[in-house]
């Protein structure tokens, strides 16, 4: 069988990179300087190249940057991965999806920068992002498959698990909104206490950046719950079939360390290294869903 070395370590690089994609997004609105480079794009404040650096002009420039190079290496990995993978029936549509996707969050971006947004048109940004990285993280790990790295073609999943994983791959899209929308209107603070958000006085959100706040909360509460019910069913039935059973062990481990990270920018009061854990961490597990997904469609027991 053909190796495809280069297209693997390919594909590594642009998942990588897709990661510092998303990282970046963060960065540029956690650091608020989404208007680093004023009302111009692709331009910075009027010149190609800007002349006058500061720290806002250095994160919003360099996080452009990389979103064209990657750009570049995504349309790479999807023409190549469609002629040396086509005959893989995921390969096509994740090659299309990953690009359009790509180029949906670019002209998002750039519509935001030239004529501004509100908040809840903002929150999609970095989910329209996270299906592009998904996108590319499958196509990735195809390569390997094709490279008999590891075998995930004889699934065998029962109806019940294939429901939980489509629901709470959908559910997990939401969990990345309110967390999103958290972020663009600066509720990150509003609640002080964790995991109430005022745990001397009990009760509702007093006001709309508290509702939105304690919104997210109690949404990555219920996917905590609904990840480890599923991981112990898992644990308990599919011993058996290792790639449905180190998945679901990871998606866990992944949303354990979201929701500990989760609590600690409140207690490190939105410490940045932090806050972009707490990015990383919802990438990676998104991902994770997301081959699961796969996985469900080429099951052939119901």
């Amino acid at each position: 069988m053909k190796s495809h070395k280069y297209l693997k370590w390919f594909g590594v690089a642009s998942t990588i990179g897709m990661l510092l994609i998303l990282l970046g997004g963060a960065l540029v609105t956690k650091t608020d300087s989404g208007m680093g480079c004023g009302r111009h794009w692709p331009g910075c404040n009027g010149q190609l190249i800007p002349d006058e650096i500061t720290t806002e002009v250095l994160i919003e420039f360099s996080h452009r940057l990389v979103t064209g190079a990657v750009g570049i290496f995504i349309v790479v990995l999807a023409v190549w991965s469609w002629k040396a993978l086509g005959h893989m029936r995921e390969t096509k549509f994740l090659a299309i999806t990953a690009v359009f996707f790509l180029i949906l969050q670019a002209l998002i971006g750039a519509a935001q920068v030239l004529w501004g947004q509100g908040d809840f048109i903002l929150a999609l940004h970095f989910g329209i992002s996270l299906i592009s990285f998904a996108s590319v993280f499958l196509l990735t790990l195809l390569v390997f498959e094709a490279d008999r790295k590891f075998d995930a073609t004889n699934i065998k999943m029962h109806k019940k698990l294939k429901a939980h994983t489509i629901g709470v791959t959908i559910y997990s899209y939401i969990v990345v909104y309110t967390g999103a929308l958290v972020r663009h209107t600066q509720s990150e603070l509003v609640c002080l206490d964790w995991p109430f958000c005022d745990n001397s006085a009990i009760g509702l959100p007093r006001h709309f950046n508290e509702w939105v706040q304690m919104g997210h909360r109690f949404a990555a509460a219920l996917i905590f719950i609904w990840i480890l019910y599923i991981m112990i069913h898992v644990v308990k039935n599919y011993k058996n079939q290792k790639i449905i059973y180190y998945s679901w062990i990871s998606a866990f481990a992944l949303v354990a360390a979201q929701v500990m990270s989760g609590a600690t920018v409140i207690f490190t009061q939105l410490n940045l290294f932090v806050t972009l854990l707490h990015s990383l961490f919802i990438s990676l597990l998104f991902g994770v869903l997301t081959y699961l997904i796969l996985l469900v469609f080429r099951s052939n027991q119901k």
